[in-house]
């Protein structure tokens, strides 16, 4: 249905001249009668200045209507103003008007001014992104409609797409699902392309505390709307057949990998024999990381050691510390302490507040201790250096201050005693140099009983 203009059409007093010039403008653009358009566009841009200086209460803008309706039907391209401004007239119409039936020719209006607006002077993706806004909030019955304005409003603006389109694709996809309008695996694309927008921009303003506080709001509103369709038999259930069907695209071996890893699905079989095939078709760092992590679960260390080892050539530095941490896991299990503690302090390097590797690294020197030591006091200076790991982790990561204390209270005991401390010849507080593998200094402490 054709939809028609709907103005009020109210004109003041004020006349100015049509000889009035405006700067920088094509001739061309100012249609077939360019001084009638000159003279319109100064009437309601006068008009319009009042009312904002107003802050949009005066009851001027009545008598920019008008001049401001001969300029967007005269003289569409002459001025960009004329659609920004547009869309607050028509937005003040709308929330004026009683009239259910004048109310929905307003809302129509204003849909065309956006449209208009793309026809002459573009911006597609960021129009559509306000478009989409109004759409939703004067058409929420009709999100099928408000999903594919956002939808195509994020595909033209990729990762500078706007937080709020995300939000309201996503909802309005959730909707479409929830209405049985579309399958499920609908939601799962729509959370795997806005999650991508979403974790650019996590990296983009990770030193912009404000930016980056309102991306991680945007990430947690957006998986609380996921959740409910985010159970592993539901994405497994769906993209098993897909799988099936299509082993060989991969771009639906990287959806697949990428979404089953980041709901924490990755233990399933689907996982890993996607992963695997991935690897042989595009054998890469990133491919080579899933594997390694689904060999390490499954406690087949050697086959992980030898992936995660081929991973460390990704070039992320958030993978590079888990790689490293993932390595120095394994080589515990092997019983290599040594190359455990440098490849914890690897990822320590990626990740300064890695409070996990400091861990790992007293649990290194816990775990070894009393092998390194012949007598009463070098077979337990080993829980020093431990204990020194564990007050370094809960200092980096106070979130892991539980676990680091539990460790604390568990190695503090073993501690050598005040007497055969003296009886070595030594003081509580002095340095002492722990030789064995552990080579670190720490200071000389007596056991805690409690």
């Amino acid at each position: 249905m054709k939809t028609k203009l709907i103005f009020i059409f109210l004109l003041g007093g004020l006349v100015l001249s049509p000889n009035i010039n405006v700067i920088g403008q094509d001739e061309s653009k100012f249609g077939d009668k360019p001084d009638d358009c000159r003279m319109n566009i100064s009437l309601y841009q006068e008009f319009f200045r009042q009312w904002k200086e107003s802050d949009y209460k005066s009851e001027v803008i009545k008598d920019a209507i008008r001049p401001w309706r001969w300029v967007f039907l005269n003289c569409p391209a002459a001025l960009e103003s004329t659609y920004v401004n547009g869309i607050r007239i028509m937005t003040y119409l709308i929330n004026k008007e009683k009239n259910e039936a004048m109310r929905e020719k307003y809302i129509d209006t204003l849909f065309m001014v956006y449209d208009k607006r793309i026809e002459f002077f573009g911006k597609e993706g960021s129009v559509l992104a306000y478009k989409g806004n109004d759409y939703y909030k004067y058409r929420t019955q009709n999100f099928v409609e408000a999903n594919a304005i956002f939808k195509r409003s994020m595909e033209l603006q990729g990762n500078e797409t706007q937080g709020a389109v995300l939000s309201y694709y996503f909802r309005t996809t959730a909707k479409m699902v929830s209405e049985e309008v579309v399958e499920k695996s609908t939601i799962i694309d729509a959370y795997d392309n806005v999650s991508a927008i979403i974790d650019f921009n996590l990296k983009k303003y990770e030193k912009d505390a404000r930016r980056l506080e309102e991306w991680k709001n945007i990430k947690g509103n957006i998986e609380a709307e996921f959740e409910p369709f985010a159970t592993c038999d539901d994405l497994i259930a769906i993209y098993q057949t897909k799988f099936d069907a299509n082993k060989n695209d991969l771009e639906l071996l990287k959806k697949i990998t990428d979404i089953l890893d980041k709901k924490r699905c990755n233990e399933s079989q689907l996982f890993f024999d996607a992963s695997v095939q991935l690897y042989k078709l595009e054998p890469s760092p990133a491919s080579a990381y899933l594997i390694g992590k689904m060999y390490l679960k499954s406690e087949n260390i050697n086959e992980a050691l030898r992936y995660l080892t081929e991973a460390t050539a990704l070039q992320d530095t958030d993978d590079l510390a888990l790689i490293y941490f993932y390595m120095a896991r394994c080589n515990q299990s092997l019983n290599k302490y040594a190359e455990a503690r440098k490849n914890a302090l690897k990822a320590i390097d990626y990740k300064p507040n890695y409070g996990e590797a400091y861990i790992l690294i007293g649990d290194l020197y816990g775990m070894t201790a009393k092998d390194c030591g012949d007598n009463e006091l070098t077979s337990r200076v080993g829980y020093w250096a431990a204990v020194d790991k564990y007050e370094k982790a809960k200092q980096v990561d106070p979130e892991l201050a539980e676990i680091a204390n539990d460790r604390i209270r568990k190695y503090a005991i073993h501690f050598p005693t005040t007497e055969t401390i003296f009886f070595y010849n030594y003081q509580e507080g002095d340095m002492y140099k722990i030789e064995c593998w552990i080579n670190e200094t720490t200071k000389i402490r007596g056991a805690k009983t409690n």
